[in-house]
């Protein structure tokens, strides 16, 4: 079982690189960006600021793009189209997580059986010989199974680590998500109001 073991803790790997590649492409400074696209906004140039969205590939910018679509609507409408916008970006933040809590999961379980068939493996050696048999021949099964048992741990081990590490940037991102959301939307509305106001 070690080849299964080894290939499952590549595949791990691989999944670990593609989403740390992409939260980290996806991690911008939300207050910065935001800043940005506020002053555009007080400056009347709403469709430069939707390029800039555009221009920028990370899920605070999709959710800001969202509400200067909208921005025309009404508080209900525009904060509808605001969550929605959020919603759909959580599918691609949590994207294979899953797949590496899975192998943290099933690694341990996979070298354990290695270890069973090992020591099975072992014992009917022994048997086979009978009164004859050495215990010289039952050692190298006891050695293959403690090495599948320690390579399942480890891999555990690390695609525990690796799903948390992960988790960790997926929050971070939730959470700039809903303070975009929160503070585009916020800005927006008071905008219309005061433009509302100079116009009666």
């Amino acid at each position: 079982m070690v080849w299964p073991l080894l290939a499952l803790g590549f595949i791990g790997l691989l999944l670990f690189v593609e989403r740390a590649l992409y939260l980290h492409q996806g991690k911008i400074r939300a207050a910065d960006f935001m800043e940005g696209i506020k002053n555009l906004v007080k400056k009347e140039r709403l469709l430069e600021a939707i390029t800039v969205c555009q221009e920028t590939d990370a899920p605070v910018a999709h959710v800001v793009k969202a509400a200067l679509l909208n921005h025309d609507r009404d508080a209900v409408g525009l904060r509808c189209a605001v969550q929605e916008a959020a919603l759909l970006q959580l599918p691609h933040l949590e994207r294979r997580l899953g797949s590496i809590a899975m192998i943290s999961r099933v690694a341990p379980v996979i070298g354990l059986l290695g270890t069973v068939l090992a020591l099975l493996s072992g014992f009917l050696k022994m048997q086979a010989l009978g009164p004859y048999a050495d215990i010289s021949l039952f050692s190298p099964s006891v050695v293959q199974a403690l090495m599948t048992t320690a390579l399942g741990l480890f891999i555990s081990i690390l695609g525990f680590l690796g799903y948390n590490f992960l988790f960790g940037r997926v929050k971070a991102l939730v959470y700039d998500l809903e303070w975009a959301a929160n503070a585009i939307s916020q800005f927006l509305l008071s905008e219309v109001h005061l433009d509302v106001e100079d116009e009666k």
